[in-house]
């Protein structure tokens, strides 16, 4: 029996049918344990993620501008939870800045240098990191006015502004590591540039713990930890106390809260499947690879979406936000007086205790 003779342009051609899977990631150097395709996105996909992008975008610069815009308007009537909302409408209004460029990435590919990609990459980190921190010294702020009835202490503590630098700073320093390793470069197998960590060296399984796992134990982790402890007891209190008033504060802010984890929750946690598959913890398949690309893809979206969401919650439950506006309206002569009397008329406003907050 002759041996079969395959020449070089059939065994190009062979080799080329078979694609491997870069994870890009956290570095081009990977090794996986299967041969396997990616599964790209179809081309409407992926103008409908940009088109989504771009929506959200709109919105959060509209919604967050006038969020700003009405508690920046009351200057001598800032609570210490305005101080914290105000800084989380500013990240989310700075974030919202670097949408357009994340929807052209995903609907071509990454067109704009390697500084734009460590820039933007950056603030999408300092975004969620700032805003789950604010949120938490939010509820221990509730959980002091109402647990221990400390408001008036609550309200004349000036560090509340050292602690928002604090937590920007804090922010940043877990964004490090984006700042460090971000890059732009052109994966194997593929003919589209992609933006992500490019990991060289051998300690490479040691980097993806820095990258992922101790950023997601200090900014997220313990911060929800604090957060469920101090809603939990402070909500347990209100339902033994009959002041409406906070109970209505607590709803907004506990709206605030769980949107912020139902848009996020589900990124990070896939985020640690994929950093589980990357160090071996999971055993790597290309289906695997590819369920866990597709979700991190679609939560994405979904945390992406959050810097739009808080003004909403504001105008549909805060009344204490809609009065505000709505007195903005009339210093500007928008609206007339009437409007807002009958506003106040048609609600149960309590001008008694608007001095605790212009937001809630």
């Amino acid at each position: 029996m002759e041996p079969m003779v395959i020449d070089g342009d059939r065994l190009m051609d062979l080799l080329n049918n078979f694609s491997y899977n870069t994870d890009y990631t956290i570095g081009p150097e990977s090794v996986l344990a299967e041969p396997c395709r990616p599964q790209n996105a179809t081309v409407t996909v992926k103008y409908i993620v940009a088109i989504i992008y771009s929506l959200v975008c709109i919105l959060s610069l509209l919604g967050n501008s006038l969020v700003i815009l009405v508690v920046s308007y009351n200057k001598g009537n800032h609570s210490v939870t305005d101080v914290y909302l105000l800084n989380l409408a500013i990240a989310d209004l700075l974030f919202a800045l670097t949408l357009p460029i994340w929807a052209v990435y995903r609907a071509h590919e990454w067109i704009f240098g390697t500084f734009m990609c460590k820039i933007t990459s950056v603030m999408k980190e300092v975004n969620f990191y700032s805003g789950i921190l604010l949120l938490a010294f939010i509820s221990f702020d509730r959980y002091l006015a109402i647990v221990y009835a400390t408001r008036a202490a609550t309200e004349k503590r000036h560090w509340v502004k050292f602690v928002c630098i604090g937590i920007w700073l804090f922010s940043f320093l877990f964004s490090l590591p984006v700042i460090r390793f971000r890059e732009v470069f052109l994966p194997p197998n593929s003919s589209h540039m992609v933006c992500y960590e490019n990991i060289g060296g051998n300690q490479t399984a040691e980097w993806r713990v820095v990258l992922r796992i101790l950023p997601q134990v200090f900014g997220f982790l313990l911060p929800l930890i604090i957060m469920i402890i101090c809603y939990g007891l402070t909500v347990h209190r209100l339902y033994q106390t009959k002041n409406k008033q906070k109970k209505k504060a607590m709803k907004v802010i506990l709206a605030v809260v769980l949107t912020f984890l139902i848009c996020w929750l589900p990124y990070n946690i896939t985020l640690l499947f994929d950093t589980f598959l990357r160090i071996g913890v999971i055993t790597d398949s290309c289906s695997v690879r590819n369920n866990i690309d597709a979700a991190l893809l679609g939560t994405e979206i979904l945390g992406f979406a959050h810097s739009c969401i808080n003004p909403i919650i504001y105008a549909f439950i805060g009344q204490k936000f809609r009065n505000n506006f709505l007195k903005i309206l009339v210093s500007r002569g928008i609206v007339s007086k009437e409007i807002l009397n009958q506003y106040r008329k048609g609600s149960t406003f309590s001008t008694s205790s608007a001095n605790t907050s212009t937001t809630l």
